[in-house]
């Protein structure tokens, strides 16, 4: 239970049917965190199904907010306090919360219907039964107190018990002490068309408010202080909304259109609502019947000149592999976002999952390298964005962009980044003759890039398509040698990017520690918490995390080389590891997980401790 007043970490974790609007409270509970100054990082969970029976296992839907006055890397791997809308979602959630920890329950959710349709004996309901005497209950019959608040706006019953997301909200918000001002704007601005639904919703979050205050229900309010962060402006944002600006930001420094084929998938549809808003700058955004037909535009639009995007999760990744491989063959910049998910096949859509990097690596016909990236962090999408598409630009390779699911929704504060601090970006795109000169397609620079001649331009046509080309002059080619030059180039010059990308650093520990544990992608913060614990009670541990995953970064063999013992630790079956042993013949240890949710500190942590116990 919480006992003290002051607090420096807080988990909250809102539960309910996936039509209860657990998102959207969520969402505005960390945002009005992130306002007061909290860091704050979120775990939105989605279920699977577009709309599962009401008050069942799969409608669950939830949102985790870990909120602190330090810096956090993790959404928390338990719960403080579980709010818990139906029975459905108690069931749920919780083996996550706490001993002690704090429910609070909707009274209405938990009668026989409802016990039924999560599976739970009518004899045997949890707030009667005892079975939560380790936890702290409060029950609310927060039906019937929503239905009471907005009587006067003469809603239908269903549209009434709509409302009762924001009454949990303005419980919780008494419950920290947190100003509710900046929901009511939302909620004035998402209703603006509808005065009933403004007047309702905010009678609702203020009434649940004034509950909190005047029923004496908890027993103190629990503050936690603002963080100490570097100064600027902030803002919350998650991981699509983050790769979506750092392709714009791309954009207006390469002074080139974007224009985005896609077509819609979870979890990567995001970034095509985001990007189809931003009327204001030179994008395009293309919604195609199909994914070929997306990625195919979006080659087109490379060909044309521009900056060519698509987007996808890892079954529209598949279906765009032979378009794919014309983008190698003709070497023309484009940017792949795969934005994985649980699989295979349709898999855990709605889940998070580490399983396509060997699918990014290998997963096409012929010897078809191509770059492949990965952000740490939902606010690091946007550098990393951004990075692909300077990548692409100026080595004329396809680069593959890995995020998650985990990543795409997850939020945190984001300091806002002035274009000035990003680094310029040089296409390797000609639109003029300017030497009268004959065009050879295939010439290249020192990097192995080649340059392209949009077409249209004068005295600078050229043949185009799939078919082997043959080395400078690109001309059609079924030369045996020459097909094993343009291979070795093409691997080549993937490698070749290398020498423009940072070298690898620690990110804790140093050579001289006691082992290693390398990881990639969303891994991140599991990892950095888990080894910032290990080493404070006394472990040696050090910590290296990629980025830059095709090519590895040119020190990092000298990096990995003292170490004795090495752990990979990804949420899949063991990918990278397959790569590190390969390449550098290390014995690593692997540390996995499969359940379509992130690391718990503690599942790293253990591990480790075994192998040095």
């Amino acid at each position: 239970m919480l006992t003290d007043k002051i607090y420096k970490n807080i988990v909250v974790k809102f539960a309910g049917d996936s039509g209860d609007g657990m998102q959207l409270t969520g969402t505005q509970f960390a945002e009005t965190n992130a306002l007061f100054g909290n860091d704050i990082v979120t775990f939105p969970d989605f279920p699977a199904e577009i709309r599962a029976p009401i008050g069942t296992i799969p409608g669950v839907s939830g949102y985790q907010i870990h909120f602190s006055s330090e810096k956090i890397l993790t959404p928390g791997d338990q719960y403080d306090v579980l709010v818990a809308l139906n029975a459905a979602a108690l069931k749920t959630n919780i083996k996550s919360l706490k001993p002690h920890g704090i429910i609070i329950a909707n009274k209405d959710g938990f009668d026989d219907r409802n016990l039924r349709l999560a599976g739970i004996p009518e004899n045997e309901n949890p707030l009667t039964n005892h079975s939560l005497d380790n936890f702290t209950v409060y029950e609310v019959d927060v039906t019937k107190q929503t239905k009471l608040a907005v009587a006067e706006f003469g809603l239908g019953n269903k549209e009434a018990e709509r409302c009762k997301n924001m009454f949990v909200l303005g419980m919780v918000y008494w419950m920290f002490d947190r100003n509710i001002n900046n929901t009511i704007q939302y909620i004035e601005q998402k209703f603006k068309k509808s005065d009933v639904l403004v007047n309702a919703n905010v009678k609702a979050l203020k009434t649940g408010y004034h509950f909190s205050e005047t029923s004496e229900l908890f027993s103190n309010q629990y503050r936690i202080e603002p963080a100490h962060a570097e100064k600027g402006t902030y803002r919350s944002i998650n991981g699509n909304q983050a790769v979506s600006l750092g392709l714009i930001a791309a954009s207006i420094k390469a002074k080139l259109p974007l224009f985005l084929g896609s077509y819609p998938i979870t979890p990567a549809s995001d970034i095509l609502h985001e990007l189809s808003k931003q009327k204001g700058f030179e994008v395009m955004t293309f919604q195609a019947e199909d994914e070929i037909a997306g990625i195919c535009a979006a080659i087109g639009a490379s060909y044309a000149g521009k900056i060519g995007i698509t987007t996808s999760s890892g079954p529209g990744i598949a279906l765009k592999t032979e378009a794919i491989g014309l983008a190698t063959m003709l070497e023309l910049p484009l940017v792949i976002c795969n934005i994985q998910r649980g699989g295979p096949s349709t898999g855990l859509p709605t889940k998070t999952e580490q399983a396509d990097l060997l699918q990014a690596l290998y997963g096409r016909n012929g010897e078809c390298p191509l770059v492949v990236i990965a952000p740490s962090s939902p606010s690091d999408c946007y550098e990393m964005s951004f990075m692909a598409v300077k990548i692409a630009l100026e080595h004329t390779v396809p680069v593959m962009f890995l995020s998650d699911g985990y990543l795409a929704n997850g939020a945190q504060p984001w300091l806002i980044k002035n274009l000035d601090e990003l680094p310029e970006i040089e296409p390797q795109f000609i639109t003029e003759n300017k030497d009268n000169a004959t065009y050879l397609p295939y010439l290249r620079n020192d990097s192995l890039a080649r340059q392209h001649a949009v077409p249209g331009t004068p005295g600078m046509e050229h043949r185009i398509g799939g078919l082997e080309k043959e080395d400078i002059t690109g001309n059609i080619s079924y030369d045996a040698a020459n097909h094993e030059l343009m291979v070795k180039i093409r691997e080549q010059k993937v490698l070749n990017v290398a020498k423009d990308l940072p070298l690898q650093t620690f990110e804790q520990g140093n050579e001289n520690s006691d082992a290693l544990i390398i990881g990639w992608g969303s891994t991140f913060g599991s990892i950095s918490s888990s080894v910032k614990e290990l080493n404070a009670d006394g472990s040696n541990i050090a910590q290296v995390h990629l980025k830059f995953i095709n090519p590895l970064p040119k020190n990092f063999a000298e990096l990995i080389k003292p170490f004795k013992k090495v752990f990979v630790a990804e949420l899949n079956n063991g990918q990278l590891i397959k790569i590190i042993r390969e390449k550098y013949l290390v014995d690593a240890i692997g540390i996995n997980k499969i359940q379509g949710q992130p690391f718990q500190l503690l599942e790293i942590k253990e591990t480790i401790k075994q192998h040095f116990n």
